[in-house]
């Protein structure tokens, strides 16, 4: 592939991890540990995520279940969740924090698709400005020692690249709107 292509085709990549990486943050009925990925807390002054202050695990469908490795870390981790967008109220043994999940309604299902093609809508106008950016870098290029031929040919590829990414965004979504109405 020529090295023109390959920065746009890496901004692209980016761009579909950044989409799973949001995608994966939208619960789904089921309790997955990745909803708290965005979730930090004070630890002995520093922003931590929680996966590095706790033993994270999943012992019903329903239930996350967070063991804090020093005592202390309770009450933080309680209140980082509250402050959270997650919406669920942790509630706190003693020595683990749990999770859980409410059944999810149909109304708030179709708000999560909604918000889950959203996502996708974003991630697709970000590739085709990337899109946009490469071929504007090419028309540039006329005048050097590049050919009008050679510049066709980096818009096609590009396009191709385009298509292909779009595709796969479009995919992702299609599979996390699937998981969010699968009760």
């Amino acid at each position: 592939m020529n090295e023109k292509l390959q920065v746009y085709e890496e901004k692209m990549k980016k761009t579909l991890a950044n989409l799973d990486g949001e995608l994966a943050t939208i619960r789904a009925g089921r309790a997955n540990p990745n909803v708290l990925n965005k979730i930090t807390v004070d630890y002995y002054g520093t922003p931590t995520p929680i996966q590095q202050v706790a033993n994270i695990s999943v012992p019903e469908a329903r239930m996350i279940q967070i063991q804090p490795w020093e005592k202390s870390m309770l009450k933080v981790i309680e209140k980082a969740i509250n402050m959270s967008d997650l919406g669920i109220n942790p509630t706190n043994d003693g020595t683990t924090v749990r999770l859980v999940f409410p059944e999810l309604t149909e109304e708030r299902r179709k708000e999560l698709v909604k918000d889950v093609k959203k996502k996708g809508e974003q991630a697709k106008v970000a590739i085709r400005n990337i899109r946009r950016d490469g071929n504007d870098a090419f028309k540039k290029l006329k005048g050097s020692d590049v050919s009008e031929d050679e510049i066709k040919d980096l818009e096609d590829q590009l396009q191709k690249l385009t298509d292909k990414y779009v595709a796969e965004a479009e995919k992702s979504v299609e599979h996390k709107s699937k998981e969010v109405m699968t009760v």
